[in-house]
């Protein structure tokens, strides 16, 4: 792993998707069961619709930038979805409401746990996200909220990561110049981003499967004690 040495550290700024938080793919077939007893549908039909309905929407939110634009898209999101399941549209709130976008995070193991170790060190904590504007809310959703300094997403500035105002915006909420930001992230082009910025930075893989990564979020905790590196 190559990750500059930087002391004294003074913050660790954090992917979510894949770093603090995964997806909970068992929440889908929850969806799906619910669905299919509420409106009378095949639960498999409902599954397979959902999981449509993700990939096709997947970049529609990118030029988001704030909450009630976010409220719009999951209005036409539950629209398109009641389409594709022969629903009537008032129905579909019902179906957003019982199983909302934050519902099928979940934090990684040990996230909360090396959080607290992170404060207790005395550093500040970000997460910098290329998600929909409502971050705070997923945060909360996954119990880490309330252990986060800083939290953007990347739709609220209008830049997305690897993008270096994505990385600056954070670095200006944050009052730290890049030297002082620890990154973490489970994409080699952020990661890169980030260091042609001057921040250290370290990739993270939770399968274990990329040499040379972090392959779990404690292991942050010894770059944090080596000083960055």
């Amino acid at each position: 792993m190559t990750v500059s040495a930087v002391r004294p550290l003074q913050a660790v700024l954090f992917d979510r998707d894949d770093t603090l938080t995964r997806t909970d793919h068992a929440v889908y077939r929850e969806a799906a069961l619910w669905t299919a007893r509420e409106f009378g549908l095949d639960a498999g039909r409902v599954e397979r619709a959902l999981a449509a309905q993700w990939a096709e929407q997947a970049g529609a939110w990118w030029d988001l930038r704030t909450e009630e634009d976010e409220a719009a898209f999951w209005t036409a999101y539950a629209g398109a979805l009641a389409g594709r399941l022969g629903l009537d549209m008032a129905h579909t709130p019902a179906l957003m409401a019982a199983f909302p976008y934050e519902r099928y995070l979940k934090p990684v193991a040990g996230a909360r746990e090396v959080l607290e170790a992170l404060r207790a060190r005395g550093l500040q904590i970000g997460v910098l996200s290329n998600t929909l504007p409502s971050i705070g809310r997923t945060l909360e959703a996954v119990g880490l909220a309330d252990l986060v300094d800083v939290a953007v997403a990347s739709c609220t500035v209008g830049a997305h990561k690897p993008e270096a105002r994505a990385f600056q915006a954070t670095l200006e909420r944050l009052g730290l110049p890049a030297g002082a930001v620890l990154f973490v992230d489970d994409r080699p082009e952020n990661v890169e981003a980030a260091r042609a910025l001057g921040m250290p930075a370290a990739l993270i893989d939770h399968t274990g499967r990329t040499p040379g990564a972090l392959h779990s979020l404690s292991a942050v905790l010894d770059l944090v004690e080596g000083g960055g590196a």
